[in-house]
């Protein structure tokens, strides 16, 4: 165990600059962000300072990751996340993963309709959405097309579309969905026996 923190420590430095270059973001960007000298940032990337909590929680905040994925920290053995459901307009969000930056999952439930919407307010941003179905029947717009899906049933699309999701059923509906920024896209790897 001793050996995995000493690892993780050694390659601090290596680690944000990744993070920091995948982010597509500069030192002086970084800078702006967390309020320190770019020559500060630079020696904790090449190694030359061990960064302490006053500087790590900063770049935690700036990335919106939380501390120990920001640092690489060994895993502590309990694997379970804890959701905090957020809840707007009436639909429940829960967040099943914890990369920001990367590919996403959430569980959606959105509630029954008081009458369904001739008028939607359609979606578009950057990104690929895959939408599976867990109950209920979901009402999806893409641009000029609708489609209706039940329980078990899956949709996969770029999000540049005009798009949005209503409950179509007479109960909840609960949805999984797998959003990438980056838009990336989803990708099933079987092995038949």
């Amino acid at each position: 165990m001793a050996d995995d923190i000493n690892a993780a420590l050694s390659s601090i430095g290596q680690r944000l600059r990744a993070i920091r270059r995948r982010r597509g973001r500069t030192l002086e960007q970084l800078s702006e962000l967390t309020g320190m000298s770019i020559s500060t940032l630079s020696r904790i990337e090449s190694g030359k300072r061990r960064p302490t909590l006053e500087v790590l929680l900063p770049l935690a905040q700036a990335y919106r990751m939380p501390l120990d994925e920001l640092v690489g920290a060994p895993p502590t053995g309990d694997p379970r996340i804890h959701p905090r459901p957020i809840s707007r307009d009436g639909v429940v969000w829960v967040p099943l993963s914890r990369d920001p930056g990367g590919v996403n999952a959430f569980k959606q439930v959105l509630p029954v309709q008081a009458q369904h919407p001739d008028q939607l307010d359609l979606q578009v941003h950057e990104g690929r959405e895959w939408i599976y179905v867990l109950t209920g029947t979901l009402r999806l717009v893409l641009g000029d097309e609708e489609f209706r899906l039940g329980s078990g049933e899956a949709a996969e699309f770029g999000t540049r579309t005009p798009h949005a999701m209503v409950n179509a059923g007479s109960r909840p509906l609960e949805v999984l969905i797998i959003f990438g920024q980056q838009g990336q896209e989803m990708h099933l790897h079987t092995h038949t026996t």
